[in-house]
């Protein structure tokens, strides 16, 4: 079992920057073998990958963001981080993260609401 946690959403303008922080516990977890990926769902939207991460370190990004927001993992400290700079009003949504592990599925967090102003 993993529990996630996600962190750091907030009211944003346009232009500026949040850092999500998503912070993994579980009994003995450790998360250097599990991938994970942020993905959001606007209002009437399906839910979209946003930025994913490889257990080896690997990204990938929806062409949306490229170049605005960076993924990246802390394995010492179970946490995985959402830097999102230049932020748009198509930004806002509420960002999950998702942690996929091998023979147990995915796990999902709560979320965090984001929202940019104009």
């Amino acid at each position: 079992q993993v529990q996630l946690v996600e962190s750091g959403g907030g009211l944003v303008q346009a232009g500026g920057s949040l850092r999500l922080s998503c912070a993994a516990s579980g009994s003995t977890l450790s998360i250097n073998n599990i991938g994970f990926g942020w993905y959001r769902q606007a209002p009437g939207k399906q839910r979209e990958l946003v930025a994913g991460i490889r257990s080896l370190g690997g990204t990938n990004y929806a062409d949306s963001v490229k170049g605005r927001f960076t993924i990246s993992r802390v394995n010492a400290k179970n946490t995985v981080y959402l830097q999102m700079n230049s932020l748009k009003p198509e930004d806002t949504a509420v960002y999950y993260c998702a942690a996929d592990v091998v023979g147990n599925g995915r796990y999902w967090g709560q979320g965090t609401q984001v929202t940019v102003s104009s």
